[in-house]
């Protein structure tokens, strides 16, 4: 079901954009590049000794659950989920995806404690020429403490930003299916724990 590897810091850059190719999908026309992949996972986890990852594979079962939480399907067959640990302690994870606004992806990190709970969420990257308001604290603010317990959608929980009506609603889904995602792949009963 998934494949675990373990990197230090040092071994960040490498690793996540040879590996991952996160970092390569960053274009120059951007209206707004606020985060690389290794400097959002500095930002969320300062004090941690490693940050590893697992690239989890979505086998029909897992596909099934998630699904039938979100109410619709993944548009990826496999995600990556970070794992900060200080000794054998887990510190927390993060996700990092992108979800379609008006017309331009919108990458995006959420930071999770490791019980689940939304600690922040971060816009890396902003495609749109406008909407950008989402960046914005206030409106970020709205996702710390959602757990899965949470409805998470854009004008029931989460406020909507005037003039950014469909990023809110892409934000909104994108943090709801990281709780979801790590919830069902890694918190709930039965999934392989992550290994440091």
């Amino acid at each position: 079901m998934s494949v675990v590897r373990g990197v230090t810091v040092k071994h960040f850059v490498l690793a996540l954009l040879v590996g991952l190719g996160l970092g390569a999908s960053l274009p120059a026309r951007a209206a707004g590049t606020f985060f690389t992949t290794p400097q959002v996972l500095k930002e969320f986890f300062p004090k941690s000794q490693r940050v590893t990852y697992r690239k989890v594979k979505l086998g029909p079962a897992e596909l099934a659950a998630v699904q039938g939480r979100l109410g619709y399907k993944p548009a990826k067959p496999e995600y990556v989920i970070f794992v900060a640990t200080t000794g054998e302690h887990v510190d927390g994870y993060a996700i990092i995806d992108e979800e379609m606004g008006q017309h331009e992806q919108i990458t995006f990190a959420v930071k999770l404690s490791p019980e689940g709970v939304v600690e922040r969420h971060e816009v890396m990257v902003y495609r749109e020429s406008y909407g950008q308001e989402i960046t914005d604290a206030r409106f970020r603010r709205q996702f710390q403490g959602k757990t899965v317990k949470d409805a998470v959608r854009a004008g029931v929980d989460i406020d909507v930003v005037t003039g950014a009506t469909i990023s809110s609603r892409s934000m909104a889904m994108g943090v709801r299916r990281a709780i979801v995602l790590l919830d069902e792949l890694i918190l709930k009963p039965g999934s392989v724990a992550p290994k440091g």
